[in-house]
């Protein structure tokens, strides 16, 4: 594999994920400056949840549209326009952000509320290691220490600016996110799993007092971010900035290592993707002790906000597992996330018993 082959590619659209190219044109024609001639639709396939698009001019100029999943959504998920908004306030402080270029609230356009912004170039590592990039434990090494100082960089964005403090309601945060992503769960599950169960009881009665306030990304993940081309232990870029807000940054670090393999685990992390237990790539402790390093947080009861990232990504799993039960999706990578959510389930349990 060459390494311009390695580069997040785009391909053909899924047939049951075509936009209404005629009319998306027509929208984009009178808003995009630069925009010369036909455009040209192609997908980005490698995400679960939202849809990503790649646009290209005649001229060879490049953007990028998002849009929700298609069929019905979870209640402020998939939220497009607080994407926007956090992009636009996060970009010009805050280099990993792509900068965002137009916001369609009209869904008699695409059907959903989309937007568009820049596209940027790189490596993403998803759930194999690019053969393409060797065998070597030092790239994978420093990209798990770039990933962990864009997430404690991120942390420390001025809260103060009034851009920024628009963003969300730091009051109460952590309640509302147990209690919101248990009604979710409610919503979507389709069976009973009783540790889920067990698990809200633990979560609330242990629940920490935090008054730390920073900017969450809130999915924080090794493939949603991306690596120069030229040197994939640098990071250029992070995505999916749907759920980003502002609360207790130690979520973002605990569903961060909810999704961080490492050898020995007994169940699989995140959504399955063992990438990062492969040699070279730190462990979880030695990332915890970095972020800690580099934004002196106190770290005490990371075991609760790691617990909570499992619970949280069981959750969001079996979102996008019920869209593939009641087939508002034929895409058939999502029939096995439905196995996923136990084991998650099943990991979160035993990561609150260290507590």
């Amino acid at each position: 594999m060459e390494r311009d082959t390695l580069v997040d590619a785009a391909g053909d659209v899924r047939e049951d994920e075509r936009l209404d190219e005629p009319r998306l044109r027509d929208w984009l024609s009178d808003r995009l400056p630069d925009l010369r001639g036909d455009v040209e639709i192609r997908q980005f396939r490698g995400g679960h949840a939202n849809l990503t698009y790649l646009l290209r001019s005649e001229d060879g100029r490049e953007w990028v549209l998002r849009r929700p999943p298609l069929g019905p959504v979870a209640p402020k998920s998939h939220d497009m326009a607080r994407e926007f908004r956090a992009l636009s306030a996060l970009a010009p402080l805050y280099p990993p952000a792509p900068r965002p270029a137009l916001l369609c609230e009209d869904a008699a356009v695409l059907g959903a509320v989309f937007f568009v912004m820049e596209r940027r170039r790189g490596i993403v590592v998803r759930h194999d290691w690019p053969a393409g990039l060797g065998d070597d434990a030092s790239v994978r090494r420093r990209m798990g220490e770039s990933l962990i100082d864009a997430l404690a960089d991120l942390h420390l964005v001025d809260t103060a600016r009034p851009e920024i403090a628009a963003l969300g309601r730091p009051e109460g945060f952590v309640r509302r996110q147990v209690e919101g992503w248990w009604e979710r769960w409610q919503r979507a599950k389709t069976r009973e799993i009783p540790v889920m169960d067990e698990l809200l009881g633990w979560l609330s009665s242990h629940r920490p007092d935090s008054s730390v306030v920073a900017v969450l990304h809130n999915d924080w993940k090794l493939d949603n971010a991306m690596f120069a081309e030229d040197d994939p232990g640098r990071l250029v870029a992070v995505f999916d900035w749907d759920m980003a807000t502002l609360g207790d940054p130690l979520v973002d670090l605990g569903t961060f290592l909810g999704y961080w393999a490492q050898a020995g685990d007994a169940v699989p992390r995140g959504t399955g993707s063992a990438v990062t237990a492969l040699g070279g790539f730190p462990p979880r402790a030695e990332l915890a002790e970095r972020y800690r390093r580099r934004t002196g947080t106190d770290v005490s009861m990371l075991p609760w906000y790691e617990t909570f990232g499992l619970f949280k990504t069981a959750v969001v799993l079996e979102q996008i597992y019920v869209r593939f039960v009641r087939g508002q999706t034929k895409d058939d990578r999502f029939a096995a996330l439905g196995a996923m959510v136990p084991l998650l389930a099943d990991a979160a349990r035993a990561t609150a018993a260290r507590l």
